[in-house]
């Protein structure tokens, strides 16, 4: 049995040491023989790294590394291209003098295993850049490939300075510009990172960028097809239960075949396939759950978005759009599709279970200013009450839930007078129970707020806000035990409204443990649930 690749990035190393490889050199070979200059961006731990350094060795011409697979019998072996590789993955750079620095001593590095020397003192970078390029080509007589990997990582660590920020990416322009120049010198560029920032902000000096992120055609060069994981991991994986992998880890798409992000597989196996939270763990959301709470986005909405192909295909510091991260980072994904007006929009979901309770978790921590350890008894109180349709139960645990938020959450902003931050709050506690979430559930008469589903029961759920009022945070009376579907209710408007407009109809009949229509009334200045009543159809 091949050994498992876990966080190697060196193809070599896979190759010669027998690791399990997937061979990802078709692609290779496509972008080779079809192009000169291309950008792609990927969430983190999709595998980047380890493609970038097959091309590395595919130009250096190590012929016995490709025996056996797609490329071999379709390259010219013959030929060696001088290869200058930036890396910018370690370390944390925070002024642009550092930025310079590393960048100076990539290019000496570069410069050393090459043959070639470049005089600073009397270049700077974008000089001693197209030094290095044309002296690799004259010294070994084929020009020059460049990879540039974790290419916007400078900037992205930065992030929360914006200054800083635009800082290290004048920095950045300042390398990259200098490819435009020295075309004549270069055979192929290959950059990716995280994000894709506009060209005008970092790439207007090398346009003729090819970005191949959303094409068709390399939409599996990076992560698992499900094709992979039978064949290749079949010993790895015997046993499993491949509906359940699916829905945990699969469902990354970029307009091909859905693929599987490699980091979570190679750790379930090494885990004895225990279904947890890898991939997301690796990672600190945390700039941007502030920046969702700032926007305050209505969060039920990451259930079904829809964007144009300039939200998804650009990132600007001064101008930064939730959703373009949310989908360039891999916690949205693409789901389908369409036309109109002659444009291209794109339906984004989130991609698989793991992302989706991981993610509210930690909109959970961000929006109630709790650490992981205080939202645990929270869940499994919503948990408990939801999959046992005691509804009771379920406003006392949403009562308890917004008691627990720090009041300083609320000083220097309206969150308190807006229904969309009670929806968003209670849509990431239920998101993190894997219960399914509908938020704006349409009808032929409107749409209900939330309907969650779990366990079998079905609960409809409208919220309202009233500004002010001041009550005490608990319900102005019980809550009605299971009323008569005819019952009166008009004094929760919340409820009326889904009993005037028929939101649960279109679940009445349908096989369920319980329906349950449930209006809930909060206030800004108790802030908290002040009014709860419900009503049990089936």
């Amino acid at each position: 049995m091949k050994k498992l690749p876990i966080g190697l990035q060196t193809f070599r190393e896979l190759i010669e040491e027998d690791y399990v490889y997937i061979d990802k050199t078709a692609h290779a070979w496509a972008m080779a023989s079809s192009g000169k200059y291309y950008f792609l961006s990927r969430p983190r731990r999709f595998g980047k790294s380890l493609f970038l350094d097959t091309l590395n060795e595919l130009f250096n011409g190590s012929e016995a590394l490709f025996r056996g697979l797609f490329i071999h019998e379709r390259w010219d072996w013959t030929q060696c291209h001088p290869v200058i590789r930036l890396d910018f993955a370690g370390g944390v750079l925070t002024s642009r003098a550092a930025l310079d620095r590393r960048i100076e001593r990539l290019l000496s590095e570069n410069a050393a295993r090459l043959g070639v020397t470049c005089d600073w003192n009397h270049n700077d970078i974008p000089g001693c850049f197209g030094d290095l390029i044309r002296a690799a080509e004259a010294a070994s007589g084929q020009r020059v490939v460049i990879l540039v990997d974790e290419y916007d990582k400078p900037i992205l660590d930065n992030i929360t300075a914006p200054e800083r920020a635009a800082e290290l990416r004048e920095g950045l322009k300042n390398l990259y510009s200098t490819m435009k120049a020295q075309d004549a010198h270069i055979r192929l560029v290959f950059m990716t990172g995280v994000t894709k920032f506009s060209k005008v902000s970092l790439f207007s000096g090398i346009n003729q960028l090819q970005d191949i992120t959303l094409s068709k055609r390399y939409a599996t060069i990076c992560g698992y097809t499900q094709t992979d994981l039978e064949q290749d991991f079949a010993e790895h994986l015997h046993g499993v239960d491949w509906e359940r992998l699916r829905q945990w880890y699969n469902g990354y798409g970029f307009l091909g075949e859905p693929v599987y992000n490699p980091f979570d597989i190679l750790l379930f196996i090494s885990e004895e396939h225990e279904y947890r939270n890898y991939w997301f763990e690796t990672g600190s959301p945390s700039f941007l759950i502030e920046l969702l709470r700032r926007r305050k986005l209505f969060l039920p909405t990451l259930e079904d978005i829809e964007a144009s192909e300039e939200i998804l295909d650009s990132f600007d510091i001064e101008r930064i759009d939730p959703i373009t991260l949310l989908f360039q980072a891999g916690y949205l994904t693409i789901a389908s599709t369409r036309w109109r007006r002659s444009r291209l929009l794109f339906q984004l979901r989130l991609p698989n279970q793991e992302v989706r309770m991981a993610l509210a978790d930690h909109l959970i921590d961000g929006y109630l200013g709790t650490l992981p350890g205080g939202r645990d008894a929270r869940q499994d109180a919503l948990y408990d009450s939801l999959s046992q349709g005691e509804v009771d139960g379920l406003i006392a645990a949403i009562q308890r839930l917004f008691a627990g938020v720090p009041w300083r959450n609320f000083t220097q902003n309206d969150l308190l007078d807006s229904e969309g931050y009670y929806a968003s709050v209670l849509y990431a506690f239920f998101a993190s129970l894997n219960a399914e979430v509908i938020p704006e559930d349409i009808s032929n008469q409107g749409q209900a707020d939330l309907t969650v589903k779990l366990a079998g029961y079905v609960y409809v759920m409208e919220i309202k806000v009233r500004r002010g009022v001041g009550d005490a945070a608990r319900p102005e009376r019980e809550p009605e035990r299971g009323a008569e579907p005819g019952a009166e209710q008009a004094e929760n408007p919340a409820l009326a409204q889904i009993r005037a407009r028929g939101y649960s109809a279109k679940y009445r009949g349908l096989p369920t443990q319980g329906l349950f229509e449930l209006g809930l009334v909060f206030d800004s200045a108790a802030r908290n649930l002040v009014q709860a009543d419900w009503v049990q159809l089936g």
